[in-house]
Parts: C-alpha cells; sequence; structure tokens
C-alpha cells in the first residue's frame, strides 16, 4: 500500500502507512527475537485491534499500549513497524500505521509542549482514528515525550516537564476511552527515563536487549544472504558469533560488522559475492575496541 499523505498543519507525524505492504514484512520476519516474544506482541495486537472496544474498562483494563524497552540498535523501531504489518495479515485488515516523532514536541517556551502533545492526542489521533481503520501508532523514543518526572534534569524546565509528561498521561487516556481501534506501541532506548505513570498504563511490556550467541549467528547468515547465493556457516562463523555477543554488539551492528567487511577489501567492494568468514573475523579484530560499548 502507498504512504498515506499527511494532512497539513500536522504536528509531530513522521509517516502515515496503510498496512498490509509486502515490502514491510522483512520488518518482521528478519528481525531476530525470541519466537515466543513474537508471539506474545502479536497476540495481543490482535486481541487489542480486534477486541477492545467491547471490554469494559473496569472488568479488565486494557489501554491498547505495548512498551518494547531496550539498547539502541536492537531492533525495537523495525519490529514495531513488522508487528503492525503482520497483525493486519492476521486479522485480514488493512491497518494504518501512524509514526511519530516525540522529538518534534519539546520547546523552550513555557506550555508549548503541553499543547501540542494535547492536540495530538486530543484531535489528530483521533481524528485518524475516525476514518475507521484499525490504527497502531509507533511513539518512538518516548522517553523524550513521557518524560520521568522524578528523574528530569535541573537543566529542563521543571514545570514544562511535568505538563508534557500530564498531557501525554491524559493523552493516552482519552485515546483509550475515546478511540478503541487504535493501539500504542512505544519504544525507548532507556526505561527510567520514561514516567512511571505512563509504564503503568502499559499493557505489555517487552525488554529487547543485546542478542545472544544463537541470535547473532542467524543475524549474520541472515545478512550473507543478501551478498552470496553460497552457503557460509560452519563453526568459524558461530566462533565469530560467540565473540559478538560476549562484546554486546547490538544486532544492527552485527549486520553492520559485514558491511564494514566489505569496505575493508576492494575486491569485495567489486564482487560482494566473494565474503567469506574469513572477511569478518578480521573486521572484527581490526575493529573490537570500537564494537564493545564504553565503560
Amino acid at each position: 500500500m502507498p504512504e498515506v499523505p499527511i494532512p497539513p498543519g500536522i504536528e509531530g507525524i513522521v509517516g502515515i502507512t496503510e498496512l498490509p505492504d509486502p515490502a514491510w514484512a522483512d520488518r518482521w520476519d528478519r528481525i531476530i527475537v525470541d519466537d515466543a516474544l513474537k508471539d506474545r506482541l502479536l497476540n495481543f495486537l490482535v486481541f487489542s485491534l480486534r477486541h477492545r472496544g467491547r471490554i469494559g474498562a473496569v472488568g479488565l483494563p486494557v489501554h491498547g499500549l505495548v512498551v518494547l524497552s531496550g539498547p539502541p540498535g536492537t531492533g525495537k523501531t523495525t519490529l514495531a513497524g513488522g508487528l503492525a504489518d503482520r497483525a493486519a495479515g492476521e486479522l485480514s485488515a488493512h491497518v494504518l500505521f501512524v509514526d511519530i516523532n516525540p522529538h518534534a514536541f519539546p520547546s523552550q517556551l513555557l506550555g508549548e509542549s503541553q499543547r501540542s502533545v494535547a492536540r495530538l492526542f486530543e484531535r489528530t489521533i483521533p481524528d485518524l482514528a475516525a476514518r475507521g481503520l484499525p490504527t497502531v501508532v509507533l511513539l518512538d523514543e518516548v522517553e523524550a515525550m513521557a518524560v520521568s518526572r522524578t528523574g528530569a534534569s535541573l537543566e529542563t524546565n521543571p514545570v514544562d516537564v511535568h505538563r508534557a509528561t500530564e498531557a501525554v498521561l491524559a493523552g493516552v487516556d482519552h485515546v483509550a476511552r475515546s478511540c478503541p481501534g487504535v493501539t500504542f506501541v512505544a519504544t525507548t532506548n532507556y526505561r527510567p527515563g520514561v514516567d512511571v505513570a505512563f509504564l503503568s498504563r502499559a499493557d505489555l511490556i517487552e525488554e529487547i536487549g543485546f542478542p545472544d550467541a544463537e541470535a547473532v549467528h542467524a543475524i549474520l547468515v541472515d545478512t550473507l544472504r543478501e551478498l552470496t547465493d553460497r552457503q557460509i556457516d560452519g563453526s568459524e562463523l558461530r566462533a565469530l558469533a560467540a565473540r559478538c555477543a560476549e562484546s554486546r554488539v547490538d544486532a544492527r551492528q552485527v549486520r553492520k560488522l559485514v558491511l564494514r567487511a566489505i569496505c575493508d577489501r576492494r575486491e569485495l567492494a567489486l564482487d560482494p559475492s566473494g565474503i567469506a568468514v574469513a572477511d569478518l573475523v578480521a573486521t572484527f579484530e581490526g575493529e573490537r575496541d570500537r564494537l564493545e560499548p564504553a565503560t
């Protein structure tokens, strides 16, 4: 499905896409995380989009909010889009995916953040939901929007932080009451930076950490398939995967390790199909200090 034009004058929306879209399938299939985690996410989203409107808020309080927490580079944002696309397939229905940029809202002007956030939840999202399609709203890096009121920096305006965060909480509650066809997926790179009242509203919080050796191996195999039809596997690749896992290399950097190996040799830049495990090992050895997270 093509992207849906963003209405003029709308703040904070990066994109609106009608799903399913075959081009989005990789966002689900090729993000390597625990299968049980994927099942929980998909089961919840299907349940929320299909049934939340007929469930009593007291009998079974469902806010329609999922939080994906974990370090940068672990696939949270990509997985959120893939989750919406897969849910559209499971429901055999079109789903509207709305990508919100929380960084568009903070302002140096007292109260402006609060007003902008309130417009998003009270007007923009309900207007989009009124189109009649199940809607998934991505709040990426939500710690920039639902800022922890107890941990706000003294360099920020504490009154504005409190007001903006309170506007988010009121907005999530408003959408939960008035727009049962909307489910939020929020991501955070720093869970302590998210206000505890926002987290308490979450129906599901999933931690996505650094990939273990098995996951790193699967990511390397998947990435190498982009470059060559040759079967590249074996004990050497598994040993490299174990070393990456020990160094806590995130999933994005695992894939980029293959790219950097290509950049290390002109022959591979000209013909990447010739890449070998030895190339990856040499690059890992040469860049290990940069790949390892700072302590």
